[in-house]
């Protein structure tokens, strides 16, 4: 597998992958993540694309598999300015990463997003919706520790906050 950044070209499948991601949360008891709004809204993609923040994952063969936001900074998330129940571990730069979403077609697909985006500043943050075990597993089993509580602009539901730190980003 391989992460670029997603163009315009790549819309059509990044949808795909997303209502798959509805779906399969829907499935597997987180419906309202991002089922009632059908969320990601394609306009939002396709400003995260002109930001240079959009990325795709590849497969082997060339075939976009997954997709997710990923940006860097000392303000990379200005809703993780207030984390209640809890604190993040320190105050310096940080990744985030949101809309993470996967077709399914090869296992890992998450693992390899989320470990290519903490190996861009060392320092990542995440959050997701109470009823989203299948990330809630992953980020744990990445290494990731439950820091607190955050709230969202999409929608009024608590989002657990992750994070993982090797130090302080390069930035």
């Amino acid at each position: 597998m391989k992460i670029r950044h997603a163009a315009e070209q790549d819309i059509g499948r990044m949808m795909e992958i997303y209502a798959l991601a509805r779906d399969f949360m829907a499935r597997h008891g987180n419906p309202n993540q991002w089922g009632p709004t059908n969320w990601p809204p394609e306009d939002l993609i396709r400003s995260d694309i002109r930001r240079g923040c959009s990325y795709v994952c590849e497969s082997d063969a060339g075939r976009v598999i997954g997709t997710f936001f990923f940006a860097q900074g000392p303000d990379a998330e200005p809703t993780y300015r207030d984390i209640t129940e809890g604190a993040w571990q320190d105050d310096s730069p940080y990744g985030v990463v949101h809309r993470l979403a996967g077709d399914g077609s090869e296992k890992g697909i998450g693992a390899f997003c989320l470990a290519w985006a903490f190996a861009q500043c060392g320092h990542l943050r995440v959050d997701t919706h109470g009823d989203n075990k299948v990330m809630q597993n992953l980020v744990k089993k990445l290494g990731f520790a439950h820091r607190g509580t955050v709230y969202v602009e999409e929608d009024d539901y608590p989002r657990l906050a992750y994070e993982k730190s090797a130090g302080t980003c390069g930035l």
